[in-house]
C-alpha cells in the first residue's frame, strides 16, 4: 500500500525543521500506508510563517501536507471548521485547504 499524495515531496520540504544533514524517514503505518515524519512540525512552522506574512511556497507546502495530516487523523481530532474558527490566519488557511481536499475525496 502506498501513502498519501505528496509523501516523497514532503520528505524534502520537512528538512526545513531539522539540522543540516539530518533526514526524516517515511514510516509505515499499521494499515500498510507510508507517511512522512515531520509533517505536523513543518505545518506548525509554516503556519507561523504564514501568520508573519509569507505566502507562495509556504501556501504550497501547507496544501501539500493536507493529505498526510488527514491520514494521521489531524482533521478528525480538530475538524476543518475548528481550524477555520478564530483569528489565526495560518490555521484558517490549513482548515480551508483541508475542507477542499476532504470534499474532493468524498466525491
Amino acid at each position: 500500500m502506498t501513502g498519501p499524495a505528496n509523501t516523497e515531496q514532503l520528505g524534502s520540504i520537512n528538512r526545513k525543521i531539522v539540522a543540516d544533514g539530518e533526514v526524516l524517514p517515511a514510516v509505515q503505518l499499521k494499515d500498510g500506508s507510508r507517511v512522512q515524519t515531520g509533517t505536523v512540525a513543518t505545518m506548525l512552522l509554516n503556519v507561523e510563517l504564514y501568520n508573519k506574512g509569507e505566502r507562495g511556497a509556504v501556501e504550497d507546502e501547507l496544501k501539500l501536507a493536507v493529505p498526510t495530516l488527514a491520514k494521521v487523523g489531524l482533521f478528525t481530532l480538530f475538524s476543518p471548521d475548528e481550524w477555520i474558527a478564530g483569528d489565526n490566519a495560518g490555521r484558517r488557511f490549513v482548515g480551508e485547504q483541508a475542507r477542499v481536499w476532504l470534499a474532493a475525496q468524498a466525491g
